[in-house]
């Protein structure tokens, strides 16, 4: 499964860029790159190593809508109406995507991006992970508290008044400073143009191309969320961590909510997408339509190389040490809350995500492409004097930083992610806030300062205490194994004792463990820096130092090139190359069509055959269909397709997007990516890289013969459901 995301902070923007100035040094760049550039995939085929025109994506805006590459690519000419439906049937969700699937509010979203919604509404003595969950009445359908949906209504370009307060406000500072405040009037002005609050009405700054052209997102936000269907996890994380971001594959990754209005009843949705009568076949052009999370595929070779060496084999070995600890801890604890079985599923679908990630680093191949990319680049900014005189040195002070920050190569193993309870501990995280909080109470700081460090303090997850011991002795043995155990900044923290020794006395006897205890103590004013948890988080926050004061002006420098790059970039192309994915609505095309792969080739889709296929031939937990699709087999058409594969650019965050045909009408639904696409995060490889889908064929098979969904399969296809009885 694609994973799941979060909106990114925006992004801070550099001042007016070489973009608007004017034609002249744009037809320059162009005429330059017509030599440079490849025209099709096949090219980039014939030479491995040559960049390919969409290396960097075909996540396509919708206020820039791709209509001459459509009509030239595909000699498929959309009308503004059309992606006006395309725009207002897709939904965003939590760390996904979803859409409208019927005139009642129905949504339709992954299963691993409903995951935690079905959890919270599950009540004592039921199991909807295990079991599955279908509403047969609307009455049934069971309300999710922390879930909403947001609906894209408008797009606003800013970019001018934007860049005109930060070029006003003079030094970089003083430019950032100007640029959140802009933004905040902004957000204000456009939320109140659309009714406000009242109306449900998000407005979000969106930065492009790193800084180069920004947008105000305005999205209607609903908040009644009910649950409607979700099948049982064996069907909608099907093959398990094996199977995960392969194909062929036959996962059942579906869930469905429905919106509700003010008034209680299910929400009014004209815009929403139709379900295809017939699905898809190879070759067909297929539209995704969702919120692709977060890519970099404007990073340097050289930033791809410290990924390659530091950065990202030190979240490797983090996932590795973390993903050990929640699986001993379920195994001792079989009983544990589900939320802990959602975090271990997380963990490895981010491992095996960034174990893909690394491999695509230590492609030769895919590296010399992006080495190709980048020669493209010094080429056409050294080919123009404007362009020259403002970005000339961009890539090599890149380069400069990289090599600043593989001297604190032993710290990114020590410290990544540190502060984040489900790698150091509920204890040690609220030690780490409690250790500024008590500091902030002696020093005779404002009560509104307090009362805000309390705020974190409290607002830190519970975790059982057993969990804790395990998860702080890992954050201790980090900072053990990356500087060794006799180094001082190990020895300051663990004082001759072992990392399990000094996690048990920090959770044993501190009243950080626990959140009642720890409220009591905030409350009687007695918690203080005897306390072993924030002695403890002290030790580790002043071993943490010295890093934080090297990598921080090395980061703030970062950002300022990253952000001239990105102008770069949108100086050279402007929209004709899609920019960087940012959690922001996106339409991306594709052809339906298998691939080669491990010296065979997978087909364009795969069947139910299949899918009972694996159940009889792996004998294996993570291939074992639940007894209610055993007894629904005879009933069942195995040769429906059930997954299929196009060539759509996705990432995560594109969990849950509808699969659309030429009329916007369903024909399946994004849940992963295959292997070949993980390197997607920094190249677009169309001729290996799949996204991968749950046929809507599948889904509507699935709900009338295994399910008995009858009045959710009306809904969906307009005909009545003739749905067998087991």
């Amino acid at each position: 499964m694609i994973a799941r995301v979060h909106p990114a902070r925006p992004t801070r923007r550099f001042g007016p860029g070489l973009a608007a100035r004017g034609s002249a040094v744009r037809l320059a760049v162009l005429i330059l790159l017509a030599l440079l550039v490849p025209a099709s995939v096949a090219e980039a085929q014939a030479d491995p190593a040559r960049a390919g025109r969409y290396d960097n994506g075909k996540m396509w805006t919708f206020d820039v809508p791709p209509v001459d590459y459509l009509r030239e690519t595909y000699g498929f000419a959309p009308d503004a109406a059309w992606f006006e439906r395309a725009r207002l049937g897709a939904l965003r969700i939590p760390g996904c995507s979803a859409s409208l699937v019927s005139a009642r509010g129905l949504v339709m979203t992954n299963h691993h991006c409903g995951r935690e919604a079905t959890t919270s509404v599950t009540k004592p003595g039921e199991n909807f992970l295990d079991n599955g969950f279908y509403a047969r009445t609307q009455a049934e359908e069971r309300r999710a508290e922390e879930m909403y949906a947001e609906q894209l209504i408008a797009i606003v370009d800013v970019s001018e008044e934007v860049d005109a307060a930060a070029a006003a406000a003079g030094n970089p500072d003083a430019a950032a400073e100007a640029r959140e405040a802009k933004h905040e009037e902004i957000r204000e002005r456009i939320a109140a143009q659309h009714g406000g609050e009242a109306m449900g009405t998000v407005v979000e700054i969106v930065s492009l191309y790193q800084g180069a052209k920004t947008s105000a997102y305005v999205f209607r936000r609903y908040d009644d969320v009910r649950l409607v269907m979700t099948p049982e996890l064996q069907l909608g994380y099907f093959g398990g961590d094996p199977d995960n971001f392969t194909y062929p594959r036959y996962a059942l990754d579906m869930t469905f909510f429905r919106l509700y209005g003010e008034d209680g009843q299910p929400l009014s949705t004209p815009e929403h997408f139709r379900w295809a009568e017939k699905g898809v076949e190879a070759g067909d052009l297929v539209f995704v339509i969702g919120n692709p999370g977060s890519t970099s595929r404007l990073q340097t070779v050289a930033e791809l190389e410290f990924r390659r060496d530091v950065q990202d084999v030190a979240v490797l070995r983090l996932l590795d040490s973390r993903i050990a600890v929640l699986e001993k801890f379920l195994e001792e604890h079989p009983d544990a809350p589900e939320e802990i079985r959602n975090e271990l599923f997380s963990l490895l679908n981010s491992q095996k995500a960034y174990r893909g990630i690394v491999r695509g680093l230590r492609n030769p191949t895919i590296m010399a492409r992006r080495a190709d990319m980048e020669r493209q680049v010094r080429e056409a900014i050294a080919a123009t004097p404007e362009l020259s005189a403002q970005y000339g040195t961009l890539l090599d002070d890149m380069a400069r930083l990289q090599q600043q920050k593989r001297q604190h190569a032993a710290e990114f193993n020590a410290f990544i992610a540190v502060g984040n309870a489900g790698f150091d501990g509920t204890v040690l995280v609220r030690g780490y806030y409690a250790a500024q909080y008590i500091g902030a109470r002696m020093g005779g700081a404002p009560a509104e300062a307090l009362a805000e460090l309390r705020e974190a303090i409290l607002d830190v997850d519970e975790q059982p205490a057993d969990l804790q011991e395990l998860l702080v002795a890992a954050r201790l043995r980090d900072i053990e194994n990356a500087f060794g155990k006799d180094n001082p900044r190990a020895s300051s923290v663990l004082n001759g004792r072992s990392p399990e020794v000094v996690a048990a006395a920090a959770v044993q006897q501190s009243v950080l463990s626990d959140s009642a205890r720890t409220r009591q103590a905030l409350d009687d004013g007695t918690l203080a820096m005897t306390d072993p948890a924030v002695q403890l988080a002290r030790a580790v926050l002043t071993a943490f130092g010295p890093y934080q004061q090297a990598i921080q002006p090395i980061g703030r420098q970062e950002e300022d090139i990253a952000r001239d790059i990105g102008r770069a970039h949108f100086a050279i192309w402007g929209t004709a190359v899609p920019p960087d994915a940012t959690f922001s609505l996106r339409i991306a095309d594709g052809v339906v069509g298998g691939y080669e792969y491990n010296g065979t080739v997978a087909p364009p889709y795969t069947t139910m055959y299949g899918l009972f296929d694996r159940h009889f031939s792996h004998k294996s937990k993570d291939w074992a269909l639940p007894d209610v699709w055993l007894r629904a087999a005879g009933t069942l058409n195995l040769a429906t397709p059930m997954n299929f594969v196009s060539t759509a650019d996705i990432i995560g965050g594109n969990s849950g997007s509808p699969v659309l045909d030429r009329d916007l009408r369903v024909v399946g639904l994004i849940f992963d990516g295959n292997i070949e696409s993980l390197p997607g995060d920094y190249i677009h490889m169309e001729e290996s890289a799949r996204a991968v889908a749950v046929d809507a064929r599948a889904m509507i098979e699935a709900l009338r013969k295994v399910y008995n969904a009858d009045r959710l399969v009306q809904e969906l296809t307009g005909a009545p459901a003739a749905a067998p009885r087991r």
